[in-house]
């Protein structure tokens, strides 16, 4: 009996955790990628937990909570002083590629240390470790920050600052269950509310306006 419970143990559960990765976790279906150049797509599959509208001199997001105010000019100031922030929550039974929600150059790529947080708030994305990712083109800055969680602890980000990339691109992942936020500028019409489920590739965040 102490043998089958150790070969169980020892074979078994290894061998179900590498399918469960391989097979299910880094798991890359096709996406129907819009042929669009007016849109901003969803850069992550999950469900939209938080959606703030931002300004550069009062932070009506939270309610003029000074705590999170300079994190909130950190994150945007390099994007637009006016916007919008559109968080999402990825579960670890959601696909985990993260994809480009415009067509651009990669005019910068940070990291930053911080805590492991649980990622189902926009607070917890705030102070959590992350990497962002601005992405300019001729019509618009943006940027997706992928953020790490109480499980998610490893951010793999795949591009540099100077590359050009396409929407809808995948440019990383993130290690199970974790959150990824768009920082857009206020030009843009969102096109998504709070607790709808989106589609890395396929879902419209917002159109430009022209």
């Amino acid at each position: 009996m102490i043998i089958y419970i150790l070969l169980f143990f020892v074979v078994i559960v290894p061998l179900a955790y590498l399918f469960f990765w391989k097979v299910y976790f880094l798991r890359n279906p096709d996406r129907n990628i819009p042929n669009a150049t007016d849109i901003v797509l969803s850069p992550a599959d999950g469900k939209i937990i938080e959606i703030h509208e931002y300004t550069k001199s009062e932070v009506a997001l939270l309610k003029g909570d000074k705590r999170y105010r300079g994190l909130i000019k950190t994150i945007t100031e390099d994007v637009s002083p006016h916007g919008y922030l559109v968080s999402i929550f990825m579960s670890p039974l959601d696909v985990h590629m993260n994809r480009a929600p415009i067509s651009g150059t990669v005019h910068s790529v940070k990291h930053s240390d911080g805590k492991f947080l649980a990622v189902n708030s926009f607070e917890s994305g705030l102070v959590n470790e992350k990497t962002e990712i601005v992405i300019k083109n001729k019509k618009l800055s943006v940027k997706m920050i992928q953020i790490a969680g109480f499980l998610a602890r490893r951010v793999v980000t795949h591009v540099k600052p100077g590359e050009t990339v396409e929407m809808g691109q995948i440019v990383g992942l993130i290690n199970l269950g974790s959150q990824v936020t768009l920082v857009l500028p206020s030009s843009v019409r969102l096109k998504v509310s709070k607790g709808d489920r989106v589609v890395a590739g396929e879902t419209t965040i917002a159109k430009i306006n022209s």
